[in-house]
């Protein structure tokens, strides 16, 4: 008796650590999220623009991210004006028609103190590189339709030349038409996809 005690609370432990130990599945509420980013024009300001078209997955484990991906759709790209997103979508800029598609994949997670970095996979118009992406978590909170809810906001730079993003134009002064550093900033919103939280629980 006292044998197959001992072996089902031992039992019960396992199985209770392995639930709190279950991976959270999040996926990006477009509705609420924007993928945006701001360059440099004329060295006199700056031209912000987003993306309309996304997917993004997250996976959390005991409130800490983990795991991150996302996709883009280049020919989705809109900075409010029709002329501009045409030329950024040829091969001068982006070459949607070539790589339509903007991949990020994170390979592990570094903790720097209170900050997340993701370290990952991006690529775009053909070109990977490794990637290091600070994020900052909110919640989880319960939304009125009694989802699951949590909050992700990241910013870093990159350089168009590092991905063959190589148009310019030089100005009378000696400047570039089009700055290389380009910021990055995304503000998200995603839901506890229960279904797969509860197979892998």
């Amino acid at each position: 008796m006292r044998t197959k005690t001992i072996i089902g609370l031992t039992t019960a432990a396992l199985l209770g650590l392995s639930y709190a130990n279950a991976a959270d599945n999040y996926k990006i509420d477009p509705a609420h999220t924007s993928v945006g980013f701001s360059v440099r024009h004329m060295g006199v300001s700056n031209v912000k623009g987003h993306f309309d078209d996304f997917t993004g997955l997250l996976v959390l484990e005991n409130g800490s991210i983990q795991e991150a991906s996302g996709t883009i759709q280049v020919k989705s790209v809109n900075t409010g004006m029709e002329k501009r997103d045409n030329h950024l979508r040829t091969a001068d800029f982006f070459d949607a028609a070539k790589y339509p598609l903007i991949t990020f994949k994170s390979k592990r997670v570094e903790k720097n103190g209170e900050q997340t970095v993701l370290i990952a996979d991006f690529t775009m118009r053909g070109v990977t590189k490794e990637l290091r992406l600070p994020v900052t978590l909110s919640g989880p909170v319960k939304d009125p339709m009694g989802n699951t809810r949590i909050g992700l906001e990241a910013k870093t730079t990159v350089n168009r030349k590092d991905y063959g993003i190589q148009f310019n134009a030089l100005m009378e002064t000696g400047g570039l038409m089009v700055g290389e550093e380009v910021a990055l900033e995304i503000n998200a919103e995603a839901t506890k996809d229960a279904a797969v939280t509860g197979a892998n629980k």
